[in-house]
């Protein structure tokens, strides 16, 4: 998570095959001498398909990796006052190719998001926690991917990964949790799916989560994102780079 420039070697085989908008994956043709320019600045702003690329293999949008938007970004007016960026999630480059603070147009859901989610713990009295975390939710097309920030848990060292697919007001899809290896849950991963609708004003998705729980017992509970920032430029994810206040 706390990967500040492009991907390196390691990653030329899943970038090259990294799925894009919707189920298909589609090849592209990067390789290790494509991500060395991009690394040494020789190549400053990827093509949509690569930057499309980076941001689901990395999690992070493209302005906190070093690298230019694109300048193909297109907007489009959406019929209802505001505008769709077709080609970039993150803003609209300016002149010198810096991505502009963008605020949520209808239907893009990039930017960063308070997760807040509750469950009740069996082994300490049925006592009811809440599950906190500052996530960046990434919209390409109809997904949805999210990755909390690396210091941006309630709970240290509980990083929350979100893979969602929308469908009109309705956002379907699987979460992942991975607990600190020196709290409660000793180090479990745990997973599970989530349901949430989206509200008029696209800023606040709430619904329920459902999981297996450390008895291994089915559990639900509420879930809810609010939109904190559109902004996913390197001030803004620094800003909420902290535990959320309970």
């Amino acid at each position: 998570m706390t990967r500040s420039c492009a991907p390196g070697r390691g990653r030329s085989r899943s970038l090259a095959h990294t799925p894009r908008t919707g189920d298909t994956e589609r090849d592209n043709d990067a390789s290790k001498r494509l991500m060395q320019r991009w690394e040494s600045g020789e190549t400053a702003a990827p093509r949509p398909v690569y930057a499309r690329a980076l941001e689901v293999v990395t999690g992070l949008p493209i302005g906190p990796l070093g690298l230019a938007a694109s300048v193909q970004a297109r907007v489009s007016d959406d019929g209802h006052g505001g505008h769709d960026l077709v080609d970039r999630p993150t803003g609209v480059p300016v002149a010198n190719g810096a991505p502009a603070a963008q605020t949520a147009p209808r239907g893009n859901y990039s930017g960063v998001w308070l997760s807040r989610y509750e469950f009740v713990s069996f082994g300490r009295d049925n006592q009811v926690f809440v599950g906190l975390h500052y996530v960046v939710l990434l919209q390409h097309g109809n997904r949805l991917t999210g990755r909390s920030l690396p210091n941006a848990s309630l709970n240290p060292d509980s990083p929350l990964t979100l893979d969602l697919q929308l469908d009109g007001a309705t956002v379907t899809g699987t979460w992942t949790e991975q607990t600190a290896t020196e709290g409660y849950y000793r180090g479990a991963r745990y997973f599970g799916a989530l349901q949430m609708l989206v509200e008029p004003t696209g800023r606040r998705m709430a619904g329920k989560w459902v999981g297996f729980g450390k008895d291994f017992d089915v559990n639900t509970g509420p879930w809810e994102l609010r939109l904190m920032d559109a902004d996913t430029g390197k001030a803004t994810l620094a800003k909420y780079d902290r535990p959320p206040e309970a």
